[in-house]
């Protein structure tokens, strides 16, 4: 037996056992109570979480460090939206998620669970790297909690759910659709809405061994990518396949052209019978006139002639992504 002291270890291996954080449980009572309350929580048995094991084999990964930052952030919405239990937080499956999610969104694709995330943790990813996956997670998020309020309220607060829907999210972001347009939102959300509604009826009829009526196929065909091996890429890929179905059409795709060229300016200039400004009325010049897109660009408007509209700077600037 070869036995290790502290002086033995490496400096840079100190602070993997000093800054190593142990779940702990503060009881009050008496000694009795007390040893009681330990015997039953450490006679349960529970075997290591894949995040605890992560946790503690890659406890120096940047990567894993902003995960659990990003997964610290939607604590409170995951719990409220029944996605993880409190229960869950505390065995880091909320860092899990965070993680699955990033390495999706770093690679533009769904992954195999079990395969892909040992293999990113193995792999060094530059700090750049790492900060544009965090900030294109936390943008996916936050689109779909503006986009689907009430998750709670259908199928989608499951795990393999909820996955697969906020990885759609950021390839919509990432293919710039305009995911701001509260009508088209409010669409979108009535849709997935129906859609888990007919994926529960299908599952209820399943259970008492019933046929499924006309027009419920895509429901059931949902409902087995959810039901046998839910982790498993091609069962993601068939989800996604179909929720993109259902929703990409919603959306519009942004201009690639957001500024005007110096033709259209030239042309938009000459043929302006007013050189005045929309809002003020104050007269213009050749150097201090802007063009603003009548139909925001951010919500579909197009850079072209037809929607514009001669503005000093000053309420250009004011106006924002309203509409006029």
């Amino acid at each position: 037996m070869t036995w290790i002291t502290w002086d033995s270890l490496r400096r840079q291996q100190q602070p993997i056992i000093t800054r190593y954080k142990l779940l702990t449980i503060e009881v009050d009572g008496d000694l009795h109570d007390i040893i009681n309350v330990f015997i039953q929580i450490n006679s349960t048995g529970k075997a290591l979480t894949t995040a605890e094991k992560q946790h503690a084999k890659y406890y120096n990964s940047e990567f894993l460090k902003t995960a659990a930052k990003v997964a610290s952030k939607y604590e409170d919405y995951f719990v409220r939206s029944g996605i993880i239990s409190a229960g869950q937080i505390t065995r880091m499956k909320h860092i899990e998620l965070i993680c699955e999610i990033m390495i999706s969104i770093g690679q533009g694709e769904v992954i195999n669970k079990k395969a892909a995330l040992d293999k990113v943790m193995a792999t060094t990813l530059t700090s750049i790297q790492i900060k544009k996956v965090r900030d294109k997670t936390i943008t996916a998020i936050n689109r779909l909690q503006k986009i689907f309020p009430l998750l709670c309220h259908t199928r989608f607060r499951q795990l393999s759910d909820f996955y697969v829907l906020t990885v759609l999210i950021a390839k919509y972001e990432a293919e710039k659709l305009i995911l701001t347009d509260k009508q088209r939102n409010k669409l979108a959300w009535d849709l997935l809405v129906n859609f888990s509604n007919g994926v529960d009826c299908v599952r209820m009829k399943q259970k008492k061994a019933e046929g499924i009526s006309e027009g419920e196929e895509m429901y059931r065909e949902y409902l087995l990518t959810v039901l046998h091996n839910t982790d498993e890429i091609s069962q993601r890929r068939k989800r996604e396949q179909i929720l993109d179905g259902l929703l990409h059409s919603l959306f519009e795709k942004r201009d690639s052209q957001r500024i005007f060229s110096l033709e259209q300016r030239r042309l938009i200039w000459n043929t302006s019978e007013e050189k005045k400004c929309e809002v003020c009325k104050k007269n213009l010049t050749w150097e201090d006139f802007t063009i603003d897109h009548i139909d925001p660009h951010s919500k579909g408007g197009r850079t072209a002639l037809e929607n514009v509209a001669l503005m000093c700077r000053t309420h250009n600037s004011s106006k924002g992504n309203r509409r006029c």
